[in-house]
Formats: C-alpha cells, sequence, structure tokens
C-alpha cells in the first residue's frame, strides 16, 4: 500500500513536471506581434526608463539590449559645404550644435524597440529675426542586435505629438536645461515668437525627416564632466512631399549621451554648496548683530542694504523650490537649498530689518501700538510691493538679465552713501563684509562660470571677472571707511560742516570738571584730544564719551541728541 501511494506521487510530480517545461517552452517561443508600439499597463515616466536603463546596462554580451533611452548631445553638418536646397534659403548655416532625446521602449517582436525622439538643432537658421533654433518630434524603431536606429518624422500629418512630447521630455537633463535657459537666457516672449515666425512652420508642411544612424558603445571618459555609454551617428535627410524636391541637404549627426547619475551629483553638490553657503551667511548676521547689537549701532546700519539682501535671498529661495518642483526626482536637494535661504531672509535678514528700522525710529514706541502697527504694515507693504515687483520687471526685461544682476550685486552700495551722509563710525563687523561678499559671489560665478555646471549655461569668463571686481571694490570701499574714517575717501571740499567735539572754549567760566560716565575728574589744561565737550557745553573724556555714543547717541547728562563724531 504505502509503495502505490509513493508511485502515485511520483507520477503526479512527472505530470507536473511536465506541464510546466511544456509551459516553459511555450512562454519562450517569440509571440506573433501584433504591432510595434508596446502594450502599456501604465504610463512610464522617465524615471522609469532611466530605471530600466540601468538595469539592462549592466547585462554584458556581444548581442545585449542596449537600452539608448536618454539625451545625446553633439553636433550636426552638412555633407556639403552649405545647404545646395533652395526650398529654404533661411537654411545657411553649414554646422551647429545639437541635443537628441530618446526614449525606447521593448515590443513584442524580438530585437526590436519602440522610439520616441526630439531633435533640438541649435544654431540653423539665419535671419532677420536671429532665431536659430529648430526642434523636430521623431519616432521608429531601434533594431538592437545589428544597433540600427531608424528615426521618421512627418510633421504635416496631425498627431498627439504634443503628449509624446511633454512625456518625452520629463527628461531632468532636459528640464533643467529649459528652466535656466527661462532664467538665464532667453524669455517665454521670444519662444512664442519663435513658434511663430520660425521658418520650422513650413518645414512642418512640406517636409519628412529621416534619420539613420548607428549606434555604438564607448568608454567612459573622466576627464570632463559628463560620463558616456552610446554614441549616435548617422545621417538626415529631408525627402520633400510629393515632388517637391529635398527641403535641405543632407546633413550628419553625431552624439554622445550624456550620463545622467553624473548629472545628478552635479546637480546635488550644487544644492550642498548652496546650503553651506546659506549657514555661512546665517553665521555672519548672527556676528554682525552682535556687532551692533545696541540701538545706535542698528541705526548706523542701512535699511536699505539688509532689505536689498534679503529680496536676493527670496529670489534664490523661489528659484530652487521652482527647480525642485519641475524636476521632481531632485525635489528633496533644492527643498533643502531653498529651505535655508528662506531661513536667511525671513528669520535673519527679516528681524535684522526690524531692529534697524526700530532704531531709527526711537520716538515710535512712545506714540502707541496703533501707530506702530500702521507704520509696521507700512515697512511690509514696502518690502514686498518691491519683490513682487522685481518679478514683474525681470520678466518684462528679460533679455537684460545680467545688467539686471549686476543692480542686484550692488547692495552695499546703500551702504557706502549712508556712510558718508551719517559719518558713521564702523557700522559693519569687517568679518560680516568680507563674509558676504565671498559668499555671495559663490552661486553666479559657478552659474556663469563653471565650464561643466549643471545648467547648461555658457560660461562668461568677462562677465564673471566683471562681477568680482565690482563686488570686491565696494568691499575695499567699505573697509577704507572702517578703518580709516567713512569720509576718507571724499574731498574736504566737499564734506559738510561738522561739529567738532574738540573744540576751543572758554576757560574762564567756572564748569564741573567731572566725567558723569566715569565719575572722575577731568583735567582741562591737558590737550583738548583727551576730552570732547558736547553743543550743550558738558565736558567728558574722550573714550568714555565715544563708547557712550555706540550705544546712545544723547548726552549722558541732559538727554539732549548728539550730533556725529
Amino acid at each position: 500500500m504505502k509503495k502505490r501511494q509513493h508511485l502515485g506521487v511520483l507520477g503526479l510530480g512527472f505530470v507536473e513536471f511536465q506541464i510546466i517545461f511544456l509551459l516553459s517552452i511555450w512562454l519562450a517561443f517569440p509571440q506573433q506581434a501584433a504591432g510595434l508600439r508596446p502594450i502599456r499597463e501604465k504610463a512610464r515616466t522617465w524615471s522609469d526608463e532611466w530605471l530600466f536603463g540601468r538595469k539592462q546596462v549592466s547585462e554584458g554580451g556581444r548581442f545585449s539590449a542596449w537600452n539608448i533611452t536618454g539625451t545625446y548631445r553633439g553636433n550636426w553638418k552638412f555633407l556639403d559645404s552649405l545647404n545646395s536646397s533652395s526650398k529654404f534659403q533661411d537654411f545657411q548655416k553649414s554646422n551647429g550644435n545639437s541635443v537628441v532625446e530618446l526614449v525606447a521602449v521593448p515590443t513584442k517582436i524580438t530585437g526590436v524597440h519602440y522610439v520616441q525622439g526630439v531633435v533640438l538643432f541649435h544654431d540653423v537658421f539665419d535671419n532677420e529675426q536671429n532665431l536659430g533654433g529648430a526642434q523636430i518630434s521623431l519616432e521608429g524603431v531601434y533594431i538592437w542586435p545589428f544597433r540600427q536606429l531608424r528615426l521618421v518624422a512627418n510633421s504635416g500629418k496631425e498627431s498627439d505629438a504634443g503628449q509624446d512630447e511633454n512625456n518625452l521630455l520629463s527628461n531632468p537633463y532636459h528640464l533643467l536645461g529649459i528652466f535656466s535657459s527661462q532664467v538665464f537666457q532667453e524669455s517665454t516672449r521670444d519662444r512664442i515668437l519663435q513658434r511663430k515666425i520660425s521658418p520650422r512652420n513650413e518645414m512642418d508642411k512640406h517636409c519628412n525627416i529621416e534619420i539613420a544612424a548607428q549606434i555604438s558603445r564607448v568608454a567612459s571618459s573622466d576627464n570632463n564632466g559628463d560620463k558616456s555609454y552610446y554614441h549616435m551617428e548617422g545621417l538626415m535627410e529631408s525627402p520633400g512631399v510629393g515632388d517637391d524636391g529635398d527641403c535641405f541637404s543632407p546633413l550628419f549627426l553625431n552624439a554622445t549621451s550624456v550620463n545622467v547619475e553624473v548629472y545628478y551629483n552635479k546637480a546635488v553638490n550644487y544644492t550642498l554648496m548652496v546650503t553651506f553657503v546659506s549657514f555661512l551667511q546665517v553665521l555672519l548676521l548672527i556676528r554682525q548683530m552682535e556687532h551692533g547689537n545696541t540701538q545706535s549701532g542698528a541705526a548706523k546700519v542701512s535699511i536699505v542694504m539688509i532689505g536689498h539682501q534679503a529680496i536676493m535671498d527670496a529670489y534664490l529661495c523661489l528659484l530652487h523650490l521652482t527647480a525642485g518642483i519641475l524636476v521632481e526626482s531632485l525635489f528633496n536637494a533644492f527643498a533643502t537649498a531653498a529651505f535655508f535661504k528662506f531661513v536667511v531672509f525671513s528669520i535673519f535678514e527679516m528681524r535684522y530689518l526690524l531692529a534697524i528700522w526700530k532704531a531709527t525710529r526711537p520716538s515710535i514706541s512712545g506714540e502707541g501700538w496703533e501707530t506702530m502697527r500702521r507704520e509696521l504694515s507700512f515697512l511690509y507693504s514696502r518690502f514686498y510691493g518691491i519683490l513682487l515687483g522685481g518679478i514683474l520687471i525681470m520678466y518684462e526685461l528679460h533679455n537684460y538679465m545680467r545688467p539686471i544682476l549686476l543692480l542686484m550685486y550692488s547692495f552695499w552700495i546703500p551702504q557706502i552713501v549712508t556712510n558718508v551722509i551719517r559719518d558713521s563710525r564702523k557700522p559693519l563687523h569687517p568679518y560680516y563684509i568680507v563674509g558676504m561678499t565671498a559668499t555671495r559671489l559663490a552661486i553666479p560665478l559657478y552659474v556663469f562660470g563653471c565650464p561643466h555646471n549643471f545648467m547648461r549655461i555658457v560660461p562668461s569668463k568677462a562677465w564673471c571677472v566683471c562681477l568680482c571686481t565690482f563686488m570686491g571694490l565696494q568691499a575695499v570701499i567699505l573697509l577704507l571707511q572702517h578703518y580709516f574714517g567713512s569720509r576718507c575717501f571724499v574731498p574736504r571740499q566737499m564734506l559738510p560742516e561738522k561739529y567738532n567735539y574738540h573744540r576751543r572754549f572758554n576757560q574762564d567760566i567756572s564748569r564741573n570738571t567731572d566725567c558723569v560716565i566715569c565719575m572722575t575728574a577731568i583735567n582741562l589744561r591737558q590737550r583738548t584730544s583727551d576730552f570732547m565737550v558736547t553743543p550743550c557745553e558738558h565736558f567728558f573724556h574722550t573714550g568714555c564719551l565715544q563708547r557712550w555714543m555706540d550705544i546712545k547717541m544723547e548726552c549722558p547728562t541732559c538727554r539732549r541728541s548728539l550730533p556725529p563724531a
């Protein structure tokens, strides 16, 4: 009986094994494809495609299914010296830069991937409007056993290209490039104008685009910022619709893929730099607030200078937060940088702004709560009005962004002017002057000076030198005012009259010669530089009255207001 049960179990296991074996053969056999487009259970984001690519990159082998999804940077040029077609005379430049965005997904046919793409040509058209870019949406197949890529675009037919393009260009490399170009290079108005008057509208109606390219793997190079995995090299042709002839001469394309992981690291390192700079600025602000923690010390600081820096930090907070929202995969990094910028301007700079405002209005505390609330409301309305107005001005004058940046980085000038007008003594700590100048330069020098910055901004050494010189000159003037006097560089003939605390006095009149600050006697027969006499005819030691005026600008004896020393 046990033997039969044992044989029955063996027979059942053999039958199960046969069923599983047949199923595995049936599943492994290539199925008949209904078409090239893949069946998607859900909409795949760019992050999903990147993870898919990371999974298959490690699969070696001569005939492994390379996933070519990603961004390719390269150049284009006509095979002839110039465009020989007469249909589009504006297509006159012989070469330029190009960016190719591809998304490849597997199909039911073994060895074939369905590919959607966008080719962005720079420096193409030479027309009156100087709008040199063109963008063409493509689709096709990638036959990975032969490393062949075939893409076509018939822009004249109606399609849902807009939806495909939105999905395609969710690539963080492309999104951050668009964001930085919108902020630092070209305006939205120019992009709308480009779509309306670009010769590409005529190409949409009369041209087909065909690209035949070969994909090869290239070794990664560490000598530049972007490592590469694949290289695309091929020919782009444009047969006309019907018998119209070619739209333009064949042109040669070659591009190399960008390693997005390295690009991610660049963006994260940038946000770490911004976070560290913001932390240093908090420490410098604390040091400055301790330096001028008295009413007299706070009143020497220009409220326009602090408000100017607070508005700059508010703009940086908004920019980093917008970039984090735009690129979801980098939200945490950019949100952290935005948070620290928010802390700098909303807590420390606004607090210092209120302290300066209160110090310059000592009598307002005695006028009642209603008066103080009205004045505070007026202060906040001016601050946020200037903040919003600046956004509108930068939008309207977007083509003049670099001069606007120079204007924004002139925040030391109000303090220099205030020092000259009030003849203030040491209003700012030297560490604050040098530290703020250096930390404020960090972001623009990275954006416009780093040759491999993640924003893909073309570096400009001349502009960086100009900005550093401009900021350095302001810092040097402030340091000279700190050590040699606020009016040291102003000619004496141009200076207004100033009260002399070491003036001569009538020695025949009897006076109380005791210093009420230190409660010691004053020898009036000594040099006049050893003691000071106020406009109300009260005498004090020089050092005692100077330390007193650092706290209060009023006479210690009669409480009368004192002029600057």
